[in-house]
């Protein structure tokens, strides 16, 4: 019996996948404990909501499993006509997915073809790069000076380049910058016509809403625009994967017809519509982040380390030394955050804001396990 050659999946696949890898989420929590010999970890290196759903979304979306036999209703009509009442715009606008992961992986089949140029800054969110570079773009990277957006210097690039996407996260992962209204319509001015802008806002909830940019405004003038926003964060349902893409009522069809059908549960949907209309709750949520957040950046300051100023639920740090030491020291302790080298900042840490006592615990002893750590230069950029 003659035996067929196994196949060469490098030679099938398409190119641009060989040397791509994916994305590696690390250890799970549980995995974790057991390697670092504790019970109690606390997870703060994903950015996850700490404060949980708000009450009663767990009951509502428990109450639907008894019809997980049931596909859910595809039109997701319900959640479409909820999210436009909360935040002021047409229904026809709102194109819910499973988490904002999945409508970047939308936008860019729906807009980038093999050898498109995508101007993406850097520091920021890597999935906007690795899901560019599946679909076979030329990503051009364009630094932060201060680790801030340089609005005007992406605007060059997408000219330069004359690139089809520019990604915008605002606030930015992983630095906490945010951007002004003079200077994104300036930006918006600025681009050619036939780029399309993806802003990805999921920690927008965290900004006071009177501080906000109404990206929703530049939707509905037309500009070439789509926002991304979550269920993730200041609602606490990552686990659930809910968010929804901002856009045209002209765009909306043809970014549905990238996406599979039915891509959202039963409980996801009745969940995300139990977080909605109640903005009280969502602002007692945001000032307890903030309060949190800037209790720790203020213990860290006291002790020499300097966090960014941030608008997210999370603070970058600069430790200046080697970051798996630093991340391993603080494992030993319980404390689980997110090295800066992961993020293309070396001589930094990422670490998501929670419950004041958390954080009183992380100022604790993030500056006595730097101590024990050699200096090493920090990464501006």
């Amino acid at each position: 019996m003659s035996v067929r050659p196994r196949s060469d999946w490098e030679r099938l696949i398409r190119s641009q996948l060989v040397d791509l890898g994916p994305y590696v989420p690390g250890p799970s929590l549980d995995q974790l404990k057991a390697e670092v010999g504790l019970d109690d970890v606390a997870k703060l290196n994903w950015n996850e909501g700490l404060f949980g759903p708000l009450p009663g979304v767990l009951d509502a979306a428990a109450g639907e499993l008894e019809r997980a036999w049931e596909y859910p209703e595809h039109a997701y009509t319900e959640l479409r006509e909820a999210v436009g009442a909360e935040i002021g715009a047409d229904p026809a606008q709102i194109l819910p997915g499973h988490g904002i992961q999945t409508l970047i992986l939308t936008l860019t089949a729906a807009f980038v073809s093999p050898g498109d140029p995508v101007v993406i800054p850097a520091p920021t969110y890597g999935l906007y790069a690795q899901a560019s570079r599946a679909a076979g773009a030329r990503v051009e990277r364009v630094p932060s000076p201060e680790l801030r957006l340089d609005l005007e210097r992406i605007a060059d690039a997408v000219r330069r380049t004359r690139a089809r996407v520019v990604w915008i996260c605002d606030p930015n992962n992983p630095t906490g910058s945010v951007l002004d209204a003079a200077e994104w319509t300036t930006f918006l001015d600025a681009l050619p016509a036939d780029c399309v802008v993806a802003a990805d806002e999921a920690y927008i909830d965290y900004v006071e809403p009177r501080e906000r940019l109404r990206r929703e405004d530049d939707v509905a003038a037309g500009r070439p625009l789509v926002v991304l926003r979550t269920f993730s964060k200041i609602f606490g349902l990552a686990g659930l994967r809910l968010g929804y893409a901002l856009a045209a009522p002209a765009l909306v069809p043809y970014l549905q017809s990238m996406q599979e059908p039915f891509n959202l549960n039963r409980p996801a949907l009745v969940a995300g519509l139990a977080s909605l209309g109640r903005p009280d709750e969502v602002a007692q949520r945001r000032r307890a982040t903030v309060r949190a957040r800037e209790r720790l950046a203020t213990a860290l300051t006291a002790a020499g380390m300097e966090p960014r100023p941030s608008a997210g639920n999370f603070l970058l740090v600069p430790h200046g030394v080697d970051d798996d030491a630093l991340v391993a020291g603080l494992l030993r302790h319980g404390i689980w955050v997110r090295s800066g080298a992961d993020l293309g900042l070396p001589g930094w840490v990422r670490i998501t804001a929670g419950p004041e006592p958390l954080m009183d615990r992380v100022a604790a002893v993030l500056p006595a396990v730097r101590e024990q750590l050699p200096e090493r230069p920090l990464a501006a950029d």
